[in-house]
């Protein structure tokens, strides 16, 4: 079995940062590390999927890597199976997991990048379809996927866009923390809540928080830990048990 080379990044956006532009460091050394040069892109969770592609290639192009859609592609099996890496965007996660199922990828790209060690990185709904399942997504079921199930890329949950309460705010809704709380009343697996401007990298059976900003993770039955930048989480890969 190869080496897993993951990127899940928080978000593609970040406050003062023009689009990617906060992530250019990890991405480059990512691509770079992993030989690619070639990157399919699969813009399934928005509607436009040439425009999103137009959007993600303007930028990888400037930094010297081929971007395609993998719309563009007559059969998205063969495309996946000949893929150097592949790179999953952001927007609506339970759309994006449909469409996946649809097109049968979502074994395929659970072997192609557990088993044959092909890069994979995933930007917000990305990011979730790469875990376990997308129950900690923050999205609107705005359609119905066949399954919560996801790619299992890793054996944990993240929540991207992880927001701390507001103690000056008015809102008096649900927090993260509490959405992740219930969660934990039906699961067992970890969240890891990534705020924005982080990502976790998996080397192997190695993971590093990267970015700018703690991670905060919540184990069922624990209290929440958080840990800085290039913290090691490599314990999360091995039955979520605790350091």
């Amino acid at each position: 079995m190869a080496s897993r080379q993951i990127l899940l990044m928080s978000s593609s956006n970040l406050h003062g940062h023009a689009y990617l532009q906060h992530a250019k460091n990890d991405l480059i050394n990512f691509f770079n590390k992993n030989n690619v040069t070639q990157i399919l892109f699969i813009p399934y969770a928005l509607k436009n999927y040439d425009e999103y592609t137009a959007k993600v290639a303007t930028v990888l192009e400037d930094w010297g890597y081929r971007v395609e859609g993998i719309h563009t592609k007559k059969n998205p099996i063969e495309a996946v199976t000949n893929a150097q890496s592949i790179y999953i965007g952001g927007g609506n996660t339970f759309l994006l997991l449909k469409t996946l199922y649809e097109k049968n990828l979502v074994d395929l790209i659970h072997r192609r990048v557990v088993n044959e060690g092909v890069p994979y990185v995933g930007s917000s709904a990305g990011t979730n379809v790469a875990t376990h399942s997308i129950c900690t997504t923050n999205d609107m079921p705005i359609v119905y996927p066949p399954s919560f199930n996801a790619l299992n890329l890793v054996p944990f949950n993240i929540n991207p866009h992880y927001l701390d309460p507001d103690s000056n705010g008015k809102h008096k809704g649900e927090t993260r923390e509490q959405r992740i709380e219930e969660f934990h009343h039906f699961n067992e697996n970890a969240v890891v809540g990534l705020r924005e401007g982080t990502a976790l990298y998996i080397d192997g059976d190695k993971i590093t928080l990267k970015g700018f900003y703690n991670a905060r993770l919540f184990q069922k039955g624990k209290k929440p830990m958080e840990y800085p930048p290039e913290s090691d989480l490599s314990f999360l890969l091995f039955n979520n048990r605790t350091e």
